[in-house]
């Protein structure tokens, strides 16, 4: 059985992972035996992250400093993960931006752009440069971070909702395209996890409860709880899942709050 959750000799390249769900993430890849490589838009961060994962054994890591809204840091950090271990076996998107909080008809072109140019287009971009040599070895796993609120209208996050509602389209449209070369395409949809991205929606005592109102597992998710989803669909342990999104919410989308 664990054979099915074995990473070893796969090389995992995984965003926005200095912090939070992508952290948890490539610690678990790498505890299942991937080399990863920690990016974000801080060198010093993603170094404190790799060298305590390689202190801790297991899969090797790599920290390589990249924004993900520049094409060109995107491209510099495609070619350095490939230096660092040789191939991309598996690309998770993690990283995403939120510079707005209120209505839609409030927010600004430049924020609306903003979320759209991190949250889809670099994932569009990754995918594009990442595909061929996975097309090329006729392999590869690609997993998008996506959000429950990319099921939800929100009056106070509409524009990071479309932007999470994107990510399942991309991944199905990803899925089709690159299935016939062994590629599996898929969506993680997190609920509220105790992050510094979500902070905003779970600092606040009176925030908190009301959002965990109809939740039944009655608390706020951790990043380590989403880690081993990511693992399940890097490994053979889910060959035959592609274009699909796994919601990991403690039951938040199951009930209607107040009932």
């Amino acid at each position: 059985m664990s054979r099915l959750f074995d990473l070893s000799g796969k090389s995992a390249l995984i965003t926005g992972s200095s912090r939070g769900i992508g952290q948890a993430i490539a610690e678990a890849m790498a505890d299942h035996g991937a080399n990863v490589v920690i990016s974000s838009r801080r060198q010093e961060a993603c170094d404190a992250v790799a060298q305590a994962i390689n202190r801790r054994g297991g899969g090797r890591a790599a920290a390589l400093q990249a924004s993900i809204g520049s094409r060109s840091d995107i491209e510099r950090l495609v070619s350095g993960a490939r230096a660092a271990f040789g191939r991309i076996d598996i690309l998770l998107c993690n990283a995403a931006t939120n510079p707005y909080y209120g209505p839609m008809s409030d927010i600004t072109d430049e924020q609306f752009e903003k979320v759209l140019r991190n949250n889809v287009l670099g994932s569009h971009w990754l995918a594009q440069l990442v595909a061929p040599e996975m097309v090329a070895r006729n392999e590869g796993v690609v997993i998008l971070i996506s959000s429950v609120g990319g099921y939800r209208g929100s009056p106070v996050i509409g524009a990071y909702n479309l932007s999470k509602a994107a990510d399942f389209q991309l991944a199905r449209n990803l899925a089709v395209e690159l299935g016939a070369h062994n590629i599996r395409v898929n969506c993680i949809a997190p609920g509220i996890i105790r992050t510094h991205f979500s902070r905003a929606l779970w600092e606040n005592e009176k925030n908190l409860q009301s959002a965990l109102r109809g939740t039944p597992l009655g608390r706020i998710g951790e990043p380590e709880d989403i880690a081993g989803a990511a693992v399940f669909l890097a490994s053979a342990a889910g060959r035959y899942i592609t274009g699909q999104s796994i919601i990991i919410d403690g039951g938040a989308t199951v009930t209607i709050p107040g009932i």
